[in-house]
């Protein structure tokens, strides 16, 4: 999240830091560090990602992202103002209803999937969820990027109904499975010299053996198929969310234990891509910026300049937008996307062989592609960030891979 960063005006950091201090009943923040009291943050340094972490959240109306920042930043820049606005979300949110009577011999329907199971929402109210999130019916899954973008194709339907055929060259390996696509072995240049420099240097890796991956990022329903068995947690935050939304606010050992669901449930070997098979799946065999080009064009990415459908409330329902050359939709966008490997600040020592580079005692985790929420910037192929693998975000989500043999 903090593509184009390196430089930030002063004015911007300024009033970041102003707000800040105020609310510690301190002086300015910014006087106290000559890099910033000269509008220029230091490159790939915690600070940098701190304060592209609050850029994030700062305007978020979900406890869950001020938590989130809190755990990762303890004792942050902005954790004064983190908490304050953390105890007005949690002062004003509805008090969780008194349960009603249980009639004689009846006993209460177990919860559905796709719908809450108990207690209070603590996000938006209801009101603040977009329409097409409401009540727009459910699509069949889009063609590739020969299909023109489907504004606000979204949810609803009844829950149980049986899935969509599979056509050529998708896999799914049960009902409530997610829709893969088997992506062929190769070779491609992995990451950017004209980008962060968390992105270099660019290296060119080779994906020895085929494997399979996500068409769509996980949504709310498949995520609740794994609840409904007992063996992920319920999100309660995205209660008002469509089925056919991407699943968020999820954490990295949450979709662990997602991956592990779907590997006993199939006998196949489910997990998150490697951080250099994501890439190589979202390039889509291009060499370019995005996979549609060097310039943002809009209709081909969830994300505020990036056309509609769009709504700073939420992502939109999967597949909204086109699928690039390989069939996945959603790779720049959307949500942020769990993948296997350990944080490194560079590339410099990176495998080139497609296997995730991890190490013992690993402190965070890797995301990729950006979420509805960035600009047009975050959107290229190469965008990387870190979180820690506890932290459960809004804008978090992930798509799975397995192998196969």
């Amino acid at each position: 999240m903090w593509r184009n960063l390196p430089v930030v005006h002063l004015a911007a950091v300024a009033g970041i830091l102003a707000s800040t201090a105020l609310s510690m009943g301190a002086a300015s923040a910014a006087s106290a560090d000559p890099l910033l009291l000269a509008g220029i943050l230091p490159k790939n340094t915690d600070e940098q990602y701190e304060l592209s972490f609050w850029e994030s959240i700062k305007n978020s109306n979900y406890a869950a992202d001020y938590e989130a920042y809190l755990k990762q930043y303890p004792n942050g820049r902005f954790a004064v103002l983190a908490k304050a606005r953390l105890e007005r979300l949690r002062a004003s949110a509805p008090a969780a209803p008194a349960p009603a009577p249980k009639a004689k011999q009846q006993a209460a329907p177990p919860p559905r999937s796709g719908t809450s199971a108990g207690g209070p929402v603590s996000r938006a109210p209801a009101a603040s969820a977009p329409a097409a999130a409401r009540s727009a019916p459910a699509p069949a899954p889009a063609p590739p990027s020969a299909e023109a973008p489907r504004a606000g194709a979204a949810a609803g339907g009844s829950v149980g109904v049986a899935p969509p055929p599979i056509r050529t060259g998708e896999i799914r390996d049960c009902p409530a499975c997610p829709v893969l696509i088997a992506l062929p072995a190769g070779s491609f240049t992995m990451g950017s010299s004209a980008s962060d420099p968390a992105e270099k240097p660019p290296h060119h890796v080779t994906i020895g053996q085929p494997f399979a991956i996500g068409r769509f990022e996980v949504t709310v329903e498949q995520w609740n198929a794994c609840v409904d068995a007992g063996s992920c947690q319920r999100v309660p935050t995205i209660a008002e969310s469509a089925k056919n939304s991407p699943v968020r606010d999820v954490s990295w050992d949450d979709a662990q234990q997602y991956v592990e669901w779907l590997s006993k449930t199939t006998g196949k070997a489910y997990r998150l891509p490697t951080e250099s098979e994501w890439e190589y799946a979202a390039r889509g065999g291009t060499a370019s910026a995005f996979w549609w080009g060097d310039q943002m064009r809009k209709g081909n990415a969830n994300c505020k300049e990036c056309g509609d459908p769009w709504s700073n409330d939420a992502p939109a329902p999967v597949g909204s937008f086109a699928a690039n050359p390989w069939g996945l939709h959603d790779v720049n966008g959307s949500v942020w996307e769990w993948v296997a490997d350990c944080w490194h600040s560079s590339y410099k020592g990176a495998p080139v062989d497609g296997r995730a580079w991890n190490e013992n005692a690993c402190g965070s985790r890797v995301i990729r592609g950006g979420s509805w929420r960035e600009g047009a910037g975050y959107m290229v192929s190469s965008t990387r960030f870190k979180y820690s693998p506890s932290v459960r975000q809004s804008q978090n989500g992930f798509r799975v891979a397995r192998d196969m043999k």
